[in-house]
């Protein structure tokens, strides 16, 4: 064999960008098939309330109205409820207990925002007027907003609980202390740039919808709008342009989903909707929001002994594709972080209120409970008056002991979680502390420093893609995948993976996503999986269209099969200079290409983790945070393109950073919510970041996939939030305080002080 090309954990600069930084992207709203008409929806303003009627007869006679529908059309064309995953029972055992969440509401709408009726019309301003048209007859109900209020009232959807009630007990009643912290872990919302789109078309010659949207997951999209719709899945074709941004709200159909295929086919027109901010702050799924109530066994040598955890999570008033599997599965795997804590007792209950719909935002319950356990850590150090590096490195799973089952019953494969913390120290010089505290309490500012150490599991439950790889001869490669880019930079990873096996330069390879029909299924983006399931595909799929290639280079150069080797884009006879290109093959090919399909499994899901360290500056006039310094060390196993990675990690510390000091979606206690735009809801801007120090530790590489590769999207995100919070409770000199972490917030805290 040739040498390889050596393309791998290169920093090549994204192949996905000059196109959209010349401003030839394509989005969902840039999709208009000819004749398409313009959908509005009008929405509840009750957070609950009975529609005891509905006047459409307004709306129907306005200036350019095609059509207008309610809930009560979707019930007589026997639609069906949008599924969510109903992996949890009751308490008593019984099945999940959820409102059916129908393409449109009728009856009774559960939340502000809860689609009632949709209007289209010739204009978007002719729909938006003639619904403000519609006349509906409310008789509004009790509502509830917060977690702990629906606890009081019973309102549990379901129930979740891991662990040994008695052994808890026992290990708590030895122990020699027991470390108590009740914290909230926020509201919070996606704010893609990229607003919620979608346009519909039907074709009679074929019986197929095709519907456009930003999406994680066309093929998960397809499954939800068709068992609403109640079709065939082969009946839709789900498509994704470019996408503005995910974070896990994108991963999932909506009610307009729905509503908007239903209608195309109903009028037999194009519809094409695009929602406000104002909706997406309404209507898109919310994050977080969850209260819980955690406390920690500590032995006479201060080694943890047992965790007793009890959250209250906030699912909203219905539940959302993977509403109850964020806290109760996706973040119910390692609750025990980077420690080795031999005795659990984790329960969640899974709480109704009469708010948006929780989901998945960006770690999905994994940074909940990252965070949850390292200001447990943290507290503890303050009640034992110890320093809190050393009772960290005491408890650590250390690296002998992987493989390792945690006492949620899942197993960290490999890692070595005290060099990640040491590593970190080393990064953001962790002795020269001391002289920036001296400099800024100089300046009059008050100066902390947090740490946060963070294990996640990665790679969802989906474990094999298949891709459909073809080389052409124009000399380009196109691989389709069932993976999708939400601006993690895919492409320019997949080109590297792929031109490493077939000797060839990245610049040639295309990589297309978004496509339900090719291939047939796929798992999408979520739960940091692109690269580790869908680029060990792209990786095994360049290397099958090598075999598919040899027997026609076998042909085309009248040799054995078995004579021919491969390298630098071509087949040559063993031990002659008697070869062929690549792209030459293909050409001499019917299609003037070779296209071949294959489907790669992995071997399991994978456990990255790191550090972080944040060191903040407090204004005690104003109260005012300021991150000064953050520097984040992962193991996310082997590395692919440092660019791409590096990226990830820091979008994710921005979010982390933005639910630690700003974000936050707040509802009054009727229901109404008082965050609805970006005058309201917070967001971090660039120079509320210092400059990040981000490295990466490749030493210890996985075994679950043939890349070595670990989750990388999420990271930033688990470590960021504990560190800074950690940080201004140390500039505080508190024991705790509950994000966001505002300006009042820390003011009146200083004051109390």
């Amino acid at each position: 064999m040739f040498a390889s090309s050596q393309w791998i954990g290169r920093p090549l600069r994204r192949l996905e960008d000059a196109r959209l930084l010349t401003g030839q992207g394509r989005f969902t709203d840039d999709v208009r098939p000819e004749g398409a008409a313009q959908v509005a929806f009008l929405r509840s303003p009750h957070a609950h309330a009975r529609i005891a009627r509905i006047d459409v007869s307004a709306a129907r006679t306005a200036p350019g109205v095609i059509a207008v529908y309610t809930g009560a059309d979707v019930a007589a064309d026997g639609l069906g409820e949008m599924p969510f995953t109903r992996m949890h029972k009751r308490e008593d055992g019984s099945p999940i207990v959820a409102p059916p969440r129908m393409p449109l509401t009728s009856g009774e709408a559960r939340f502000v925002g809860d689609p009632v009726a949709m209007v289209i019309a010739e204009t978007r301003d002719q729909a938006r007027d003639a619904a403000e048209l519609i006349e509906v007859d409310w008789e509004p109900l009790a509502a509830v907003a917060g977690v702990e209020a629906a606890a009081k009232e019973g309102r549990v959807a379901a129930y979740y609980h891991m662990g040994d009630k008695a052994a808890r007990e026992a290990a708590f009643a030895a122990a020699r202390q027991v470390v108590r912290l009740k914290l909230v872990n926020q509201r919070v919302v996606a704010n893609p740039l990229e607003p919620r789109a979608l346009a519909a078309q039907y074709d009679p010659a074929s019986g197929r919808t095709t519907l456009w949207c930003p999406t994680q997951n066309v093929h998960n999209v397809r499954a939800q709008v068709a068992s609403a719709l109640k079709l065939k899945e082969d009946a839709l074709h789900i498509l994704c342009t470019d996408v503005g941004g995910g974070f896990g709200a994108r991963g999932y159909a909506y009610p307009e989903h729905a509503a908007l295929a239903w209608a195309a086919k109903k009028m037999g027109r194009a519809l094409r909707w695009l929602a406000d901010r104002s909706e997406h702050f309404l209507s898109e799924v919310h994050g977080r929001d969850n209260v819980t109530v955690a406390e920690l066994a500590i032995d006479a040598d201060q080694r943890f002994t047992a965790l007793r955890i009890r959250t209250l999570a906030n699912v909203g008033a219905y539940i959302s594709s993977f509403g109850s599997a964020v806290p109760a599965m996706s973040g119910a795997r390692a609750p025990t972080g980077v420690y080795a804590i031999p005795v659990l007792e984790h329960e969640v209950k899974m709480m109704l209120t009469n708010t948006t719909p929780v989901d998945a935002y960006r770690g999905a319950g994994r940074p909940e409970m990252g965070y949850l356990i390292e200001r447990l850590v943290e507290r503890a150090a303050m009640e034992l008056g110890v320093d809190a590096v050393e009772l960290r490195l005491k408890n650590m799973v250390k690296p002998a002991q992987m493989p390792y089952a945690n006492p949620a019953a899942h197993t960290y494969d490999c890692g070595d979680f005290a060099r990640m913390l040491r590593g970190a120290q080393a990064a953001t010089d962790w002795n020269g502390y001391l002289a920036r505290k001296t400099a800024a309490e100089k300046k009059g500012l008050r100066y902390g420093r947090g740490l946060a150490c963070y294990v996640e599991i990665t790679g969802s439950a989906k474990l094999n893609e298949t891709v459909h790889v073809a080389a052409v001869a124009d000399g380009s490669v196109t691989v389709h995948s069932g993976t999708q880019a939400i601006g993690q930079g895919l492409w320019t990873s997949y080109a590297q993976l792929v031109a490493e096996k077939l000797g060839i330069d990245p610049q040639v390879v295309r990589v297309v996503q978004g496509d339900s029909d090719l291939p047939k299924t796929g798992g999408g983006a979520g739960g940091s999986r692109g690269l580790q399931v869908g680029g060990s595909a792209a990786m095994a799929g360049a290397v099958a269209l090598i075999e598919t290639a040899r027997p026609l280079a076998a042909q085309a150069l009248e040799a054995a099969a078995a004579d021919l080797e491969y390298g630098e884009g071509r087949f040559r006879i063993a031990g002659t200079d008697r070869g062929i290109g690549l792209f030459e093959l293909a050409g001499k090919q019917p299609e003037r290409r070779i296209v071949c399909e294959h489907t790669e499994t992995v071997k399991g899901q994978t456990w990255p983790n790191g550090c972080q360290v944040a060191e903040v500056e407090l204004d005690p006039e104003t109260g005012a945070v300021r991150v000064a310094r953050h520097c984040a060390v992962d193991d996310i196993g082997r590395v692919i393109n440092p660019l791409t990675a590096e990226s990830q990690v820091h979008g994710g510390i921005a979010q982390g950073l933005g639910q630690a000091l700003f974000e936050h979606s707040r509802y009054d206690e009727s229901g109404q919510l008082l965050t609805g735009s970006f005058m309201d809801y917070a967001m971090p801007r660039a120079g509320d970041l210092p400059d990040l120090v981000t490295q990466f530790d490749e030493s210890v590489p996985t075994q679950m996939n043939p890349l070595g590769a670990k989750g990388a999207g999420e990271a930033g995100c688990h470590g960021a939030t504990p560190a800074i919070v950690n940080a201004v409770i140390d500039a505080l000199g508190a024991k705790e305080i509950d994000m966001p972490l505002t300006p009042e917030k820390v003011w009146r805290a200083l004051q109390r002080k």
